[in-house]
């Protein structure tokens, strides 16, 4: 089952699995929303890929999470446009900053806190952002996003979890 959260003030659609699905938008900045689910609870900042003609398997999104309760802070993530094959070599650049990412099937992450921080401080400071990897056909894709508004959304998302626990 799909839902589809429409941003019509911004011009954003996010098309996201069910249980990504927020209860309290906190704003929509630029390309970047921001949302609230108290019942988990959890809050996070997303945006959709920019629009490709390149095949998709998946609808892209770029998302970073924080869920007090688990004591999880800034955590990203990234769904990509395609199935990865089982050796993806997952590459996210930002301005001149280039990050290894792990992950599989259509997801994608940091290996760790730190890579978190460091890519969190290059998505505030960067215009554009890009995720390459390795599909299970073999062929090489690139999922592309504007961090317009990245940075508000962020900041909104870690708001307003502050009070949860």
């Amino acid at each position: 089952m799909r839902t589809t959260i429409s941003l019509i003030a911004s011009g954003i659609t996010l098309s996201l699995a069910s249980p990504v699905v927020a209860k309290d938008s906190l704003g929509v900045f630029g390309q970047w929303g921001a949302f609230r689910d108290s019942q988990v609870p959890r809050c996070y900042a997303i945006a959709t890929a920019e629009a490709s003609r390149n095949r998709r398997d998946f609808e892209p999104y770029a998302s970073v999470g924080t869920w007090p309760r688990r004591n999880i802070r800034a955590q990203v993530h990234f769904r990509l446009s395609r199935e990865l094959s089982d050796s993806p070599r997952i590459r996210l650049a930002i301005g001149g900053q280039r990050f290894d990412l792990t992950g599989g099937g259509s997801d994608a992450w940091a290996a760790n806190a730190q890579d978190d921080a460091a890519i969190l401080a290059a998505m505030r400071a960067g215009s554009r952002l890009y995720i390459s990897a390795t599909d299970n056909r073999g062929n090489r894709f690139t999922d592309r996003y504007s961090l317009q508004g990245a940075a508000t959304a962020l900041d909104a998302a870690q708001v307003g979890c502050a009070q949860l626990r």
